[in-house]
């Protein structure tokens, strides 16, 4: 009886390994040559990052507004510069699509 209870703990053991040997190996990279963006490709990952940051620092100056860390005068100073900068984003974005 203990002898089928160690085979079948040794094959479940080797199913485990069978199973995640692919999982555990570091996958072979087909170059280590990263390429190089073209100028326009490089501008337009510029202006996704610019929209992506006015929008999160909109969403970050709403919450902190809503929340009473940010006061209405402040608020009002900072939302429309934020508001600008997304949308100049967006509408380079736009052009280029």
């Amino acid at each position: 009886m203990t002898v089928a209870l160690v085979l079948a703990a040794g094959l479940a053991v080797a199913c485990v390994v069978a199973v995640a040997l692919p999982f555990l190996r570091e996958p072979e990279p087909e170059s280590d040559v990263l390429d190089e963006l073209d100028p326009e490709e490089r501008k337009r990952l510029e202006l996704l990052e610019a929209r992506d940051r006015a929008l999160a620092a909109l969403k970050e100056l709403e919450f902190d507004h809503r929340t009473g860390t940010v006061s209405d005068e402040d608020y009002r100073a900072q939302v429309g510069v934020l508001r600008r900068e997304a949308a100049a984003a967006l509408r380079e974005l736009g052009g280029r699509g």
